[in-house]
């Protein structure tokens, strides 16, 4: 299953916090800067419960104000 998160970050944190969303996580392949209503895109591919286990953890990580997930649909 693949999936993307639309995070949003507290202001000027953007290249630590893509550094750490790439960072020992297996199912997130990429980690892209964005515009609009998110600061950050996370693409991820895999299991449906190990992307609810790499959300999870997302929310971890204390620059991240709220994220949202878009699953692809089968």
């Amino acid at each position: 299953m693949r999936a993307l998160c639309l995070i949003t970050i507290k202001p000027g944190t953007i290249d630590n916090v893509t550094e750490l969303l790439l960072k020992k996580r297996k199912i997130a392949k990429e980690a892209l800067p964005v515009t609009g209503r998110a600061d950050i895109c996370v693409l991820m591919n895999g299991p449906i419960n190990d992307i609810n286990i790499t959300i999870m953890n997302f929310k971890k990580i204390g620059e991240i104000v709220a994220t949202e997930t878009l699953m692809e649909m089968e």
